[in-house]
Order: C-alpha cells, then structure tokens, then sequence
C-alpha cells in the first residue's frame, strides 16, 4: 500500500510533535514545520530511529506566505500529493484585558493563528481536490469557540463536492509550552494553568487526530471536544 504524506504545522513540540509521532507509527511519510530547526530535527532523528519514517523537514514561518510557498514548491515531487494537513501551528500571547492589549501581539496572533491557516490551506488543498482525495485538521482550542469552527464550517461547505474532508479538533486544557509563550516566558505562571489538574498532553490530543485522519473515507469527523476529566468547559475545573 502507497505510503500516505502528512504535513504537520508547528511540529517541533507539543501537539504538533504529538501528532508526528503518532503518524510515524503508524506508517505515513511526515513533512514537518515549525521556525526551530534544532528542535525540528531532533524530531526528525527520533522518529527515522524509532520508527524508520520517512521524513521531510520544512522549517519556516507560517506568517511568511512567500516562505511557505517557496517550501512546499522546494518539495521533491514525490513530496508534493499531501494526503493530511495538520494546521497545527499557533500561539496566544499575554492575558491582557481587550482595552489594554498590545496591538503589535494582536498582530503576531491573528497571522499565525487565522491568516496562516488560510494561507496554508490555500497552497495545499487545490492539490487535494485535483487528486481526489484529502484531509485539513484544524487544531483550534475550546477558548476559540468562534473562530475557528467558522473557518472549518466555512471549507467543509467549499468542498462538500469533493472528497475533501475537514475537521476542527478544539482541546482544553493541554501541557505544552503553550503556556510559556502566553505568559511572555513567566514558566511559573504557566504552570499555574495547570496546578492541581492532570492536564491533556500533546501525544493525548494526537490520538484523536489520528483517529479522525484514521477513520474510513465515506466518514467524516466534523469537530472533537476533547478536555481533561476535570474540566467542564473553558473556565470551569476542578482542581485538588
């Protein structure tokens, strides 16, 4: 059976990495991304020496729509059919009030977290409808209840003529370095988020990607809720 190519955004740590793994167990061919090139090939060495995956690293800035064209037009033609978009990579930065952000942070946000996405998914999903086959997971979070499902609702109601499937994966409360960035590197402040709970992990919420990447094509798994045991929604846990 063909090996089938996933892309992965933000793939260097956390969920991203999760899902890396995952896939390379599973036998798909993995292109990563993500701005850190040490962190990303150490990625790439674990999972060619654990598993023996075929692996493609493509480090750039999903901000830099010209960066992620050139690399992805940079792919040995081999490369090029991806089955999987993973829009995995995003940040949030500060807990601010709305009067008293930082607009330059809005910025870094809004065109990693919105204009990438788009972006990515403009350069690699008109392949996917050509071939016939393709699968765009949007990595959103249960804080953006809004947004994301819009942009996922938005491209599955694009492509319900095709066999183009789409799903929005929403998690809670998730340990990775996300928190460190959100607190602008205050390491104590983030793990403050997540005192007295047993938190989600990146490998955790790789599984439900997998799951729904995995599942038969005639089915199509629109969007995942998926939180710790203790937590009920965005704001309300139960810590001990």
């Amino acid at each position: 059976m063909e090996k089938k190519t996933v892309l992965i955004t933000g793939a260097s740590s956390g969920i991203g990495e999760g899902c890396a793994r995952k896939f390379a167990m599973n036998g798909y061919r993995l292109i990563l991304n993500g701005r850190n090139v040490e962190k990303l090939t150490a990625v790439k060495r674990e999972l060619e020496t654990e598993y023996r995956a075929d692996v493609c690293l493509l480090p750039f800035d999903v901000r830099d729509r010209g960066a992620a064209k050139a690399a992805l037009d940079s792919l040995p033609e081999e490369w090029k059919a991806i089955d999987i978009l993973i829009n995995n990579a995003g940040l949030v930065i500060g807990v601010d009030k709305e009067h008293e952000g930082n607009p330059d942070e809005w910025d870094i946000v809004l065109d990693t977290n919105i204009k990438a996405l788009l972006a990515m998914t403009r350069l690699v999903v008109p392949g996917m409808v050509e071939r016939g086959r393709g699968h765009v997971i949007n990595m959103g979070s249960i804080a953006g209840y809004y947004a994301y499902p819009a942009l996922s609702d938005g491209l599955r109601i694009d492509l319900v003529d095709t066999p183009v499937r789409v799903t929005n994966i929403k998690p809670g409360l998730v340990e990775t370095n996300f928190s460190v960035v959100r607190f602008r590197g205050d390491k104590a402040a983030a793990d403050n988020v997540y005192k007295g709970i047993r938190p989600l992990t990146g490998d955790d919420i790789a599984e439900v990607v997998y799951f729904a990447a995995a599942v038969p094509e005639h089915i199509q798994v629109a969007e995942v809720l998926v939180m710790p045991t203790n937590q009920a929604t965005g704001t309300i846990v139960s810590r001990k």
